[in-house]
């Protein structure tokens, strides 16, 4: 009954919840728009929002001082536990584009996410009177919940980004070939690259370009690349170009075998889906198509074999 009424109350929450991020979605994405605008260097905040009055001292929001706690506790954590790895964490924040937050911050929003999920499991164990250690187990599910969920989307909004990368490379490079050939310095074509793409990929080439114009060497900020999405293709993309200017071969030349290399690598990316997609298909065939597929052609003859026995 307890656990009915568990699903039930999650069930309502999502669905308050979709409803509001449907009324609140337009400001979302501006919000998102700005905070990518402060990512490129830019501003994307009003003076007077920012600069404190005269003779005032700046008020923290609700929402910096929740920072500023999660930020503490993380600190306090990451000291005692050995397995909360910073730099680890960082490179994974970085690879799933939330550029701007801290790992301190997000270790911290891990601990209070899981003191906040368990909190609530006991006041649904308190509340009801069911076995005490279906609630025990029930109150430990939701701390490890609530400490894997976080670092499990950002694990897999990572990898995603990696996957839409890789699949977005090649035509990167065609478009580059195209204009490096036409003409056009290899800086002015990733300018224009960056203009037309679009997802993980234009994001990160906009992002290498900004540290080109705030002081970077046009390498430096493809390793700089290299280091936020340390993907197969992205790999072969800095690491070719890099070592085609040391070497002094021409940069057109350098796309082209390139070019061909991530079509080769995008072809064997597919045939090794290809080849996963039988053994992902197990599990839903043993567990969900099979039992159904038992149920309508042995259930009948277990119905009347049944009755014949009686």
């Amino acid at each position: 009954m307890i656990l009915v009424l568990l699903i039930g109350l999650v069930l309502i929450a999502v669905s308050f919840g979709l409803f509001a991020r449907s009324l609140l979605l337009p400001r979302l994405r501006a919000a998102g728009s700005l905070r990518q605008i402060d990512v490129y260097g830019f501003s994307g905040a009003a003076v007077s929002e920012t600069a404190p009055q005269q003779g005032k001292l700046p008020r923290l929001r609700l929402k910096d001082r929740l920072d500023a706690f999660a930020a503490g506790t993380g600190s306090i954590v990451s000291r005692n536990v050995k397995s909360v790895s910073e730099e680890n964490l960082r490179r994974i924040l970085r690879g799933a584009g939330f550029y701007t937050m801290d790992p301190l911050r997000f270790v911290g929003y891990q601990v209070l996410g899981s003191i906040g999920l368990g909190l609530l499991f006991v006041w649904f164990a308190i509340a009801g009177d069911g076995n005490p250690l279906l609630s025990v187990v029930l109150v430990v599910t939701a701390l490890l919940c609530g400490w894997s969920l976080p670092l499990m989307y950002v694990k897999r909004r990572a990898r995603s980004r990696g996957e839409r990368i890789d699949l977005d490379m090649p035509d990167l490079i065609d478009m580059l070939v195209a204009t490096v050939e036409a003409g056009v310095a290899f800086s002015a074509s990733l300018q224009l690259a960056a203009k037309r793409m679009r997802g993980p990929l234009g994001e990160e080439i906009r992002l290498a370009l900004q540290e080109q114009s705030m002081g970077l060497g046009l390498n430096q900020a493809l390793t700089n690349m290299l280091d936020r999405q340390n993907t197969q293709s992205v790999r072969a993309f800095v690491r070719s170009l890099v070592q085609g200017e040391q070497l002094g071969v021409a940069i057109g030349q350098t796309l082209r075998n390139l070019s061909r290399e991530m079509r080769v690598l995008r072809r064997q990316l597919a045939e090794e889906r290809a080849q996963k997609a039988p053994v992902k298909l197990v599990f839903p065939l043993v567990l969900l198509i099979f039992p159904a597929l038992f149920v309508v052609t042995l259930g009948p003859a277990a119905l009347r074999i049944h009755s014949i026995f009686q």
